[in-house]
């Protein structure tokens, strides 16, 4: 389980994230230019509504100490390679998933170490482990930003090669995706049943409100459908394996996976419940 933690877990994420690099182009970039108003509205929601959605739904369902924030975790989060395939069977505006997704990708840098600091002090008060911001910064660009370059380099370099082994990489990450959520689960298990009747609902309605949220408020932008169909998604999906690994960082467990991986590993099952209907019902518009 050590290695499964401190070695496998952070590489499965780099090798996630480098698939997400690897279908980059420099264009997916220029195309916030292009599309301000979308991409704005897109990004503004993942960094301050989903995260105050997470603060509610944690306060309204009575989660607390570690669960809590790890639903804190999980909604500093981007989507990842999830959100961007997901976005394509929905018939969306894949261009703009894309775009989104590596823009508040590289964001959460900065974004998520600052967040997860404070969301730590607020919920654990006097039980908080020290969480050091510079740390966890370093932690999340050599895990997901160094990737992502290193991705977007070789697909700028070596397109060929790139497109060669991009479906390769995206099995892959899958692959790896599946094994890190069942470990997650397996390593709280007993938590997990006793916690599964509030915990389940909070992560369902998660997800839930913020694909309606972000559905509407695309709306009220007056956004294309195949855009509102994304900023929904975007909005609604989190990067499950990120929020594992985080937790794994702050945790400070010397093995196993802690009650911060929780949330991540349920709702890594969850949210395909959730987005299945709703792939559905836009896959029909």
């Amino acid at each position: 389980m050590d290695i499964l933690i401190n070695v496998v877990l952070p590489l499965s994420l780099a090798i996630i994230m480098l698939s997400l690099g690897v279908g980059l182009t420099v264009q997916d970039f220029t195309r916030v230019a292009k599309y301000p108003r979308a991409f704005g509205l897109g990004a503004l929601c993942q960094v301050v509504l989903v995260p105050a959605a997470a603060w509610t739904v944690a306060t309204a369902f009575g989660l607390s100490g570690e669960l809590a924030v790890g639903l804190m975790i999980l909604s500093f989060c981007p989507g990842g390679v999830t959100s961007n395939m997901i976005s394509k069977f929905a018939r969306g505006d894949v261009a703009l998933s894309v775009t989104l997704t590596a823009v508040v990708s590289l964001l959460s840098i900065l974004t998520v170490p600052i967040f997860t600091a404070i969301a730590v002090r607020h919920f654990m008060v006097d039980a908080a482990p020290d969480v050091s911001v510079a740390t966890l910064a370093m932690a999340m660009f050599l895990i997901t930003t160094l990737p992502v370059a290193l991705g977007l380099l070789l697909r700028h370099g070596a397109p060929a090669l790139a497109l060669r082994i991009e479906p390769g990489l995206s099995a892959l990450a899958a692959l790896l995706f599946v094994l890190i959520v069942l470990a997650a689960l397996a390593g709280n298990w007993s938590l997990f049943a006793e916690n599964l009747a509030s915990l389940g609902p909070a992560l369902i309605s998660f997800n839930v409100v913020l694909m309606l949220l972000g559905l509407g408020i695309a709306g009220a932008a007056g956004l294309a459908w195949r855009m509102r169909k994304t900023i929904s998604i975007e909005v609604g999906i989190q990067n499950a394996t990120l929020g594992i690994t985080l937790a794994a960082l702050i945790s400070g467990q010397a093995s196993g996976f802690s009650a911060y991986a929780l949330p991540s590993a349920v709702y890594g099952i969850t949210m395909y419940l959730v987005a299945l209907p709703f792939v559905l019902w836009f896959r029909k518009r």
